[in-house]
């Protein structure tokens, strides 16, 4: 396996064609499928499977993908590195988050760190918590944010963020909205009314399975209520639990981080935070416990803590960072 070989690899799954990707590279397509088919010996597994619109990335493809561009990324700067020192920190970092709070702050820490530290390459794997926590043991990321994790055996968890879990979905009738209670008066600006728990268990929901901590949390909740929880669909993917409670099907439960994400309250919408009990979800900041984070990595950390605390005061993420003084999240 060679730098070459990655590249020609890389190039053919962000192509999605080896045709593409050949007349991309400026080399002979057959040429490029004998570098592809001597990739595949040397890892003895399948990396592309054909479709009538080209090729895609195999599960081991995919992860070869994460893995090469990194590789990749990494020879760049080390080439960059042999010709100059440094002026600053520089190198690729991996943070691994869950997929919902990726949404959040992934595109506001890339947009801050190409302003401030352009030689910084920043990588982030999206997924499931309990796969963001393995991509942290396998040595796959540098920075993880993991969900209700306080202990993962071979990293330093420091607990980061707290956030409440919020009831929404579409109220055309307004039945519901009119049995929640009003915030408090010392609740932040933009807070939502609240509702119990055994009110949001009665009413239709669209949840996705027990693989999901969201999905998790709430059946605890239940059980620890002797409650059932009235659950009309369920499924694996977002965008269809997002699809199922957009247009009336049923309400759901969803993090704060989330919210920027739903419609405003109003006209058919409702948000509610759920209390009796209140649904908390704490992320964990992860690093390697057997090696320091390098100064690229300290970098990424101070510039997720800075972009988190920015959303959290301006309201847009009713949560509290739990590395300062506690917010009041409303």
């Amino acid at each position: 396996m060679d730098l070459r070989a990655l590249r020609y690899f890389v190039t053919v799954v962000e192509a999605g064609s080896l045709s593409r990707a050949a007349g991309s590279l400026y080399v002979a397509q057959p040429a490029l499928t004998a570098q592809i088919k001597k990739l595949e010996a040397e890892l003895e597994t399948q990396l592309f499977e054909r479709t009538h619109a080209g090729v895609i990335p195999t599960p081991a493809g995919q992860l070869l993908y994460q893995d090469a561009r990194r590789l990749l990324s990494d020879a760049a700067a080390l080439k960059d590195r042999v010709s100059r020192l440094p002026q600053e920190p520089e190198g690729s970092v991996t943070v691994a988050a869950p997929f919902l709070l990726t949404s959040l702050l992934s595109g506001r820490i890339v947009a801050r760190l190409q302003k401030t530290h352009p030689r910084i390459r920043l990588y982030f794997i999206d997924d499931l918590s309990l796969l963001v926590t393995k991509a942290m043991t396998d040595g796959r990321a540098d920075i993880g944010l993991l969900v209700d994790t306080p202990y993962a055996e071979g990293l330093r968890c420091v607990p980061w963020v707290r956030e409440s879990i919020y009831f929404s979905g579409r109220d055309t009738s307004g039945e519901v909205a009119a049995q929640l209670r009003p915030p408090s008066a010392k609740a932040r600006p933009g807070a939502r009314p609240d509702i119990d728990f055994a009110r949001a268990a009665a009413l239709p929901l669209v949840m996705q399975s027990r693989r999901f901590s969201i999905r998790r949390s709430v059946e605890q909740a239940a059980a620890a209520k002797r409650l059932v929880l009235n659950i009309v669909h369920e499924h694996d993917s977002a965008r269809v639990i997002r699809s199922l409670y957009l247009h009336g099907a049923g309400f759901t439960f969803t993090p704060a981080c989330a919210l920027s994400d739903t419609p405003p309250m109003g006209k058919g919408w409702l948000v509610a935070r759920v209390v009796h009990p209140r649904l908390l979800r704490t992320y964990h900041l992860a690093t390697s416990a057997l090696k320091p984070p390098g100064p690229a990595a300290e970098v990424v950390m101070e510039v997720m803590r800075s972009e988190a605390e920015a959303l959290i005061h301006s309201g847009r993420w009713l949560a509290e960072l739990l590395q300062k003084a506690p917010i009041e999240n409303g």
